[in-house]
């Protein structure tokens, strides 16, 4: 599972970025189920990072959230993100070692129903 979270953040704040995103990438990397986790900064526009992590599964990544350490050094500066969907499956993978590979949801049937308002509103 990949968790991407992106952060727009002023050329001033910067340095304090950084930091705070290094402390939150060491809490998460040393949770259960993390199999790696990395802060970048778009070459293209200096305001743009990203934390985005790597989980053995989606049950590993919601443990995490929930961790202590994780609430106290990573959820402060996930607060900055952008409001956006940030958690997705892997579909259709690549590593040197395996070639591509191709792997099943595990969403279920009805999730896409279920998070739609039903036609009466409720």
């Amino acid at each position: 599972m990949l968790v991407v979270t992106r952060y727009v953040v002023p050329d001033q704040e910067s340095a304090e970025f950084h930091d705070l995103a290094r402390v939150a990438l060491g809490a998460l990397s040393a949770c259960t189920g993390c199999l790696g986790a990395r802060v970048g900064r778009s070459v293209d526009d200096p305001t743009l990072w990203t934390l985005t992590t790597t989980w053995a599964s989606i049950g590993a990544y919601r443990r995490a959230l929930s961790s202590y350490d994780v609430k106290l050094h990573a959820v402060p500066l996930m607060y900055r993100a952008v409001d956006e969907p940030t958690a997705f499956e892997d579909l259709i993978e690549w590593t040197p070692q395996a070639g591509v590979a191709e792997h099943g949801t595990a969403r279920s049937a009805d999730a896409d129903t279920a998070m739609r308002p039903a036609a009466d509103g409720r």
